[in-house]
């Protein structure tokens, strides 16, 4: 019972892990470049949310240290580094989906079992 007691006190945590599962899945599974990148940010969401989660303290307040209150803090830390984080993962959804967008151009189609065929066959 105290397993479950946990899992509910902590879930975001269990949220993450199911996202990133999800991607991973959807990454293996799928030959579709453009579903790829999708289940590539699932798992990029995943991670976010597992660090900011990690971040929190229940009852705590902005790091806005003033003089004479003890207080509990939030760590300011990961969520700094998670911005950064979303701006490196737009960076790499859009070079990706640019460069999926040349591949089409170039094989019509998207689907990397097709795209294989089509190169074993220009051998």
């Amino acid at each position: 019972m105290e397993i479950l007691r946990n899992l509910a006190h902590n879930y975001y945590y269990l949220v993450a892990v199911i996202l990133f599962v999800i991607g991973m899945h959807t990454m293996l599974t799928n030959s579709n470049m453009i579903k790829k990148v999708i289940a590539m940010n699932i798992m990029d969401t995943s991670v976010f949310l597992l660090f900011v989660a990690a971040g929190y303290v229940a009852g705590g307040q902005a790091p806005i240290i003033r003089e004479g209150l003890e207080i509990s803090y939030i760590n300011p830390l990961p969520g700094a580094m998670m911005l950064t984080g979303i701006v490196v993962g737009v960076s790499v959804t859009a070079y990706a989906l640019s460069l999926i967008v040349k591949i089409y151009q170039y094989y019509g189609t998207v689907d990397t079992d097709e795209i294989a065929v089509i190169r074993g066959s220009e051998q």
